[in-house]
């Protein structure tokens, strides 16, 4: 049946949102943001603010993968992926170890502390595990957002639930100018409807209400629940259930979507990839100061996880007045400034950090 394969799938993804925030690489979190530098831990590097298009390469590949993933395989993130589903069904099968007694009440309380794990696992994408549990509950702005959270999350599920899939849900109504007469979909066989024994099993399993007996429709969220419903009884009759999957996979489009999506992903790759391990911005400032000096601002981003020793010089004849030798943090920007005094005429500088192998020459002007 397909709902051991789809609780299995469920199961891991569970794991996965829940304990990604405690996997940490170079000493940060594999994967979250940091309101406070803006900026964003992947994986073993960071992306900050100012590379916005890189964030703006990672938006537009998840959203040329959506469409490659909906227009192939349907509703699969829906009935499959989708975290409010996950959320739902393993609700759902931790109610029925208690019984079908009060089974919807049983249900909703457990929305409870299921809610509240969603809330603090959101938050842990902001804030590292450690600290969110240290300072929860004694930070107000931690508390305030666990708490919004948990009631939103909580109101969320409890009363709108599935209904969110196909009343407001905008990737939902996305799918309508996706579909093609080719993507994966589960329809009723009409061509049998009269040996179907009009059990209303797959009606009464079905999580958004729809009966599929009555054709496609586009609530359905392809969770297979009216499929393994009828197999049940059509295999006693030896007979294969009457709803199904119905599409093609291996298509032309399969492949020339799937290639772009797979070059878009290599682009993104090498764009990360490539990024200087450090970066370092030189500019004049504007300041008055006594003829002859000149006052520079610099920044410089360490984008790797050690920490770096530099020395800040020029290769001109000029005397740098101020801090020469600077320790970069993993994953730290420093923010800087140096006056600098030519021994002669002078246009043009050139001001740069080495160390560590490390090399990096910035020209700017000089009056």
């Amino acid at each position: 049946m397909w709902k051991k394969y789809r609780r299995a799938i469920e199961t891991v993804q569970a794991f996965i949102l829940t304990g990604l925030p405690f996997l940490t690489i170079n000493g940060q979190s594999a994967l979250r943001f940091e309101i406070p530098t803006l900026k964003l831990y992947v994986f073993g590097s960071v992306i900050w603010i100012r590379e916005f298009y890189l964030i703006l390469g990672i938006v537009l590949f998840c959203l040329l993968f959506i469409a490659f993933v909906t227009v192939i395989f349907g509703r699969i993130w829906c009935g499959w992926l989708c975290p409010q589903t996950v959320l739902l069904d393993l609700n759902q099968s931790i109610a029925k170890l208690f019984g079908r007694k009060q089974q919807k009440t049983i249900q909703t309380l457990l929305l409870i502390p299921l809610s509240a794990l969603v809330s603090i696992t959101m938050i842990w994408y902001f804030v590292p595990p450690a600290e969110t549990l240290k300072t929860l509950f004694v930070s107000s702005t931690v508390t305030s957002f666990f708490l919004v959270l948990w009631v939103a999350v909580y109101l969320e599920l409890a009363f709108l639930g599935r209904r969110f899939c196909t009343s407001i849900c905008p990737y939902a109504m996305l799918q309508n100018a996706l579909f093609d007469k080719d993507t994966l979909i589960i329809e009723y066989d009409v061509s049998r409807d009269d040996t179907c024994m009009k059990c209303d099993e797959c009606v009464r399993v079905c999580p958004v209400g729809i009966d599929i007996k009555q054709g496609l429709n586009s609530s359905c969220i392809a969770c297979t629940e009216c499929i393994d419903a009828c197999r049940v009884i059509s295999e006693k009759r030896g007979m294969p259930p009457f709803p199904n999957f119905k599409g093609r996979i291996v298509r032309p489009k399969t492949f020339w979507l799937g290639s772009i999506t797979a070059f878009a992903a290599l682009v993104l790759f090498l764009l990360i990839w490539n990024r200087p391990p450090v970066d370092f911005l030189v500019i004049r400032d504007n300041t008055p100061l006594p003829s002859g000096l000149n006052r520079y601002s610099y920044t410089i981003y360490n984008n790797g996880g050690n920490e770096i020793a530099l020395e800040l010089s020029s290769p001109d004849n000029v005397t740098l007045i101020g801090e020469h030798s600077i320790r970069l943090p993993s994953f730290s920007a420093i923010h800087g400034s140096i006056l600098v005094k030519p021994s002669g005429k002078l246009e043009h500088l050139r001001l740069g950090i080495s160390g560590g192998g490390i090399s990096i020459i910035r020209n700017t002007g000089f009056l």
